[in-house]
């Protein structure tokens, strides 16, 4: 699994990115064929000062490829909640494909 971790207008500190790869790395449990994970952290809006942390994360599998974009306050959060929502939507994946 090859993983990528870019940063958009800012430079993340080591404690964002060791936070990111952790959890990246309990991906492999819920679908074993991950061929590479995408995650950009970007701050948005900030000609109007009002600064939201936005993470995606784009997961790519043979033949599928999920992607989930938040964001809110902070960036764990948002990359948090981003997380979660690609876990379910390879967990829906995997159970369509077993029925």
């Amino acid at each position: 699994m090859t993983v990528n971790i870019q940063t958009v207008h800012f430079d993340a500190d080591s404690k964002l990115i060791s936070h990111v790869e952790k959890k990246i790395s309990k991906l492999n449990q819920f679908h074993d064929r991950i061929t590479k994970v995408d995650v950009y952290l970007k701050l948005d809006n900030i000609v109007h000062n009002i600064k939201d942390k936005v993470a995606e994360i784009k997961v790519m599998i043979p033949r599928h490829e999920f992607f989930v974009k938040h964001s809110s306050k902070s960036f764990e959060e948002s990359f948090d909640d981003a997380m979660n929502a690609v876990i379910n939507q390879i967990k829906k994946k995997k159970e369509r494909q077993v029925a």
